[in-house]
């Protein structure tokens, strides 16, 4: 058994959150005492809160569900097992996106989807990080082949919110609200990001929808946040979000809201997306690659470009790419 194996066999026995003896562990896995303290070890370096008692007791500080690909391929729809190439789970990436725009230059297919446990180097937009720890959020990959050029997937990124959006919705998180063009917000607190990185191979553009969302958040590794944040415990109410479940869901709207974009671009969703949005109306300021505009957002036009009425009564389109918006007061 290698290192990762045994860590991995350890938290598949500390997961239920109860009292584990160091007796019981070593039988179980079976490991020696200093190789067993030497995976504790190592789960604490993931992050994960584990307590060892005077006398030997191992227990995690709460419960966590394990993603389990199995539990995840049994909630999807037939739509989505129609249309999926591939489900794969791991305990550690470095980035679920750098995986399948790797894989896609190896020609796999349209319909890819990857999770992992926790990045080791998740990214938001612009080159930002995205706080991974492990079993604490759900971070998934779906890879999407498209023909034409990359100026037929514009929109797409506001397509991905729809997707995940309705996806909170039928989990029973009211108050969702998407902040153009990647920012999934609860009552204007972060709950989670898209982040959508193409490429080409094969003969075909090809798009990795990275999608990160806060589930259980540890309130120590939280602090490293910079802006007001939630996560799905605390909007829900419960001591406990299925992951797997949250992942089956969010996969089955993935597939059919990308299979629709495929076909019709985002002219069919214009009118959902006004749905989740929360900047029409409001006064904003575009922060652009080399300046800053201010204005009074209008909507977005059937390409997902934002509108954006200035002082002068002049309404502009900005597309996404390296812009980001800000809420002024």
């Amino acid at each position: 058994m290698t290192d990762t194996e045994l860590e991995q066999a350890l938290l598949a026995v500390l997961a239920d959150g109860a009292a584990h003896t160091e007796q019981e562990l070593v039988e179980r896995l079976p490991v020696e005492r200093a190789t067993l303290a030497q995976a504790a070890r190592a789960l604490r370096d993931l992050g994960l809160e584990l307590q060892v008692s005077p006398d030997g007791n191992h227990r995690l500080t709460e419960p966590l569900e394990l993603l389990d690909r199995q539990r995840i391929a049994a909630g999807l729809s037939e739509g989505a097992r129609f249309r999926l190439s591939r489900l794969e789970v791991y305990p550690l990436l470095d980035s679920t996106n750098t995986y399948l725009l790797a894989k896609a230059c190896e020609e796999w297919p349209s319909g890819a989807v990857c999770l992992a446990e926790r990045q080791e180097a998740g990214r938001g937009r612009k080159g930002r990080s995205w706080l991974s720890p492990f079993g604490a959020g759900l971070f998934l990959s779906l890879l999407w082949r498209f023909d034409g050029q990359p100026a037929a997937l514009s929109g797409l990124s506001l397509a991905t919110g729809i997707a995940v959006a309705r996806t909170l919705r039928a989990l029973g998180a009211a108050d969702i609200g998407l902040k153009w063009p990647n920012d999934v917000l609860w009552r204007e607190r972060k709950l989670g990001g898209i982040l959508l990185e193409s490429g080409s191979s094969a003969g075909t553009l090809h798009v990795a929808a990275g999608i990160g969302l806060n589930v259980a958040l540890p309130r120590r590794a939280a602090l490293a946040i910079d802006q007001p944040w939630v996560d799905l415990r605390e909007i829900l109410g419960v001591d406990g979000v299925s992951r797997n479940y949250l992942a089956a869901l969010l996969i089955n709207e993935l597939v059919e809201i990308f299979g629709r974009f495929e076909q019709g671009g985002f002219i069919g969703l214009v009118e959902e997306w006004a749905s989740f949005d929360l900047a029409t109306g409001r006064r904003v300021r575009l922060h652009l690659p080399n300046a800053a505009v201010t204005g009074i957002v209008r909507g977005v036009d059937p390409s997902g470009a934002l509108l954006l009425e200035s002082a002068d009564g002049r309404v502009k389109a900005y597309l996404g790419g390296e812009i980001s918006l800000r809420f002024e007061p």
